[in-house]
């Protein structure tokens, strides 16, 4: 079975729900101290703090991005899942780890791009918005959509209430296709 490496920057309620769903999860990176890094350790998951120091418009995304890279291969990662890690990264991780970086996000790809997904489908009255889980590629949310769900926007909905709404499809569709994932391919090639 594949080796899957976290990436997280929050919260830890994607790697809460990975965990429940007994992935091979096999070391989680955190960018800055957060509750991911709780979730982890109370699993006995390992955690490596790779921080981002500067977020100035000389960040070396590529320097920084390496590190990651790095603590991935000391635990011999086949498959890196996105938790709302807050850093994004250069080309070196997807040369590491091509067509085997899974993102999610909070809204039907390729509709609301972005940070502030939510907020985006709020604000442009659609009555209907979702979840995408897709392959990660070097442009931010693209690459080839692995599962969606919708989720209806409700008419006294605030970002908050849709966003958990949101998140709980995104729990339970997120680690049924990593799941896949590790099953189905654990020797290294893109998804089928």
């Amino acid at each position: 079975m594949g080796r899957i490496g976290v990436l997280a920057s929050g919260g830890g309620t994607n790697l809460r729900a990975m965990l429940d769903a007994d992935l091979p999860i096999v070391v989680v990176v955190v960018d800055r101290a957060c509750g991911a890094t709780e979730v982890a350790g109370h699993a006995g998951v390992p955690v490596e703090l790779v921080e981002r120091t500067s977020f100035a418009a000389d960040f070396d995304r590529v320097a920084y991005t390496n590190e990651v890279v790095d603590v991935l291969a000391r635990y011999d990662v086949d498959l890196v899942a996105m938790a709302g890690f807050g850093t994004i990264l250069a080309k070196p991780i997807h040369d590491a780890h091509p067509n085997r970086i899974v993102n999610t996000h909070p809204a039907l790809l390729p509709a609301f791009k972005g940070w502030h997904a939510v907020d985006d489908a709020l604000a442009a009255g659609v009555k209907v918005t979702g979840c995408t889980v897709h392959l990660a590629m070097l442009e931010v949310d693209e690459g080839p959509i692995l599962a969606q769900e919708e989720v209806p926007v409700l008419e006294d909905d605030t970002v908050e209430t849709l966003h958990e709404r949101i998140k709980a499809v995104e729990h339970r569709i997120y680690p049924e296709v990593l799941h896949r994932l590790v099953t189905t391919d654990s020797g290294g090639g893109a998804p089928h």
